[in-house]
């Protein structure tokens, strides 16, 4: 309480709260404006036939269920930025820009980032459009409907890149994820609306049990995503002129949680891909479709399995996007050439190799805990058999990371605040 009345009297900082606030509201009525031509009852039952879609209108806010002029949501960038981070793999030139040229090799880096964004949103835009176009959902009837509708989701989903930049501005938070973590809020109330219509008392046990563990799930997922192996650094001396450097040591902080949201966001997508795939296949044949649908669907039913390959995939690409983005054999060149080394490790090649063993250790650590994470929703389902609770899942994860990113953000200007009143 102490915090919150020192944030509204701060003027500079309840100023930008308040511009972030509006933002988010900006974003909540554009999700809120339909594309022309929507058969809301026809979408409606489409969306709630397939999981995939289910999980794009949370990371939309619930505009893909409206059809909304900012349907693909933040998507596109985000796809755009794994592209990006995955090239950095495959072209050692792209590898040295992002990496040896600061903060304007990252600013480069993700203005390319941006350009990329603008033909995946148009094709996304255009397949999922004739995909809605063939269910009989949104009525196309010449290509100027067609080019016209692409246009219009491809420039509201860089409209929302536009608003999180200016979010990000602010220096409280991510402005991409604040705007996934407002669409993810913006759920609750329908969910808490779905826990009152199915209320009984007989379940009143089970609810209080959910009470309880949803606040150990969230305390354990702050532990970890919180959690970091401290390496310590030491940094030579150096004299320059009349004055010596160094001789300080520090550490280098490496999170358990390294990867992020990012493996189960892969995972979720390559899963569900098939029923994806199923649907969009009417438009080649409306009976295979129907056939090739009923097998995956008769899958998808199956929570143990589906648990298990879901909780395997999310596994393997933790250790897949760590490798991509975090690179030790650059991070001990760069800690040579700035003086530092990791006591008892000689500097350079067999520091890489240390740094290598200890991310490989921890990394199986969080991609247990994001495994865990990803398939607790299922889990809570199964022996609660209430469809309303969903216990842990990514929507969890990014909320209590965004949270936690607000948090620090604001801190530290307060702390910087205090500073400036010495």
């Amino acid at each position: 309480m102490e915090k919150l009345i020192q944030i509204f009297k701060t003027r500079d900082l309840r100023n930008k709260i308040l511009v972030v606030a509006g933002l988010l509201i900006v974003f909540r009525i554009f999700s809120a404006i339909p594309i022309p031509s929507v058969d809301l009852i026809r979408l409606k039952m489409f969306l709630d036939s397939s999981q995939l879609l289910g999980f794009l209108d949370m990371f939309s806010g619930g505009a893909l269920g409206k059809l909304s002029i900012v349907m693909l949501g933040v998507g596109p960038y985000i796809t755009s930025t794994i592209i990006m981070q995955l090239l950095t793999m495959i072209f050692p030139r792209l590898k040295e820009f992002y990496y040896e040229q600061g903060e304007m090799g990252r600013a480069k880096f993700n203005r390319i980032s941006r350009y990329l964004t603008v033909p995946l949103a148009a094709l996304q835009g255009y397949a999922f459009l004739n995909l809605l176009k063939s269910q009989q959902i949104l009525t196309m009837n010449s290509s100027f409907d067609i080019v016209r509708n692409v246009i219009i989701v491809t420039a509201g989903s860089m409209f929302l890149v536009w608003l999180g930049e200016l979010i990000t501005e602010q220096k409280i938070g991510n402005g991409v994820s604040l705007l996934i973590f407002a669409g993810i809020v913006s759920a609750l109330p329908q969910t808490f609306k779905a826990l009152f219509l199915n209320y009984s008392p007989s379940q009143i046990p089970t609810y209080i049990i959910f009470l309880v563990l949803s606040i150990v799930v969230i305390s354990g997922v702050v532990f970890i995503n919180e959690g970091e192996r401290k390496i310590p650094v030491s940094y030579s001396r150096r004299v320059r002129g009349n004055k010596m450097y160094g001789g300080v040591s520090s550490y280098l902080p490496l999170k358990v949680n390294q990867a992020g949201v990012i493996p189960i966001i892969f995972a979720i997508s390559i899963l569900l891909l098939p029923q994806f795939l199923a649907q969009a296949s009417i438009l080649i044949s409306e009976d295979f479709s129907f056939k090739l649908t009923g097998i995956v669907n008769n899958f998808m039913n199956n929570q143990v399995i589906y648990s298990a390959i879901y909780f395997s995939l999310v596994f393997i690409f933790t250790y897949f996007y760590t490798a991509a983005t975090f690179d030790p054999i650059e991070i001990s060149k760069n800690l040579q050439k700035s003086g530092g080394f990791i006591p008892g490790i000689r500097p350079g090649e067999h520091s890489g190799q240390y740094l290598a063993k200890v991310i490989n250790r921890i990394t199986l650590f969080g991609a247990l805990f994001l495994g865990v994470v990803a398939i607790l929703p299922n889990i809570v389902q199964i022996f609660t058999n209430i469809q309303a609770l969903t216990l842990g899942g990514t929507s969890l994860l990014i909320a209590v990371s965004v949270a936690l990113e607000i948090k620090k953000q604001i801190n530290s200007q307060l702390v910087m605040r205090e500073y400036e009143g010495i």
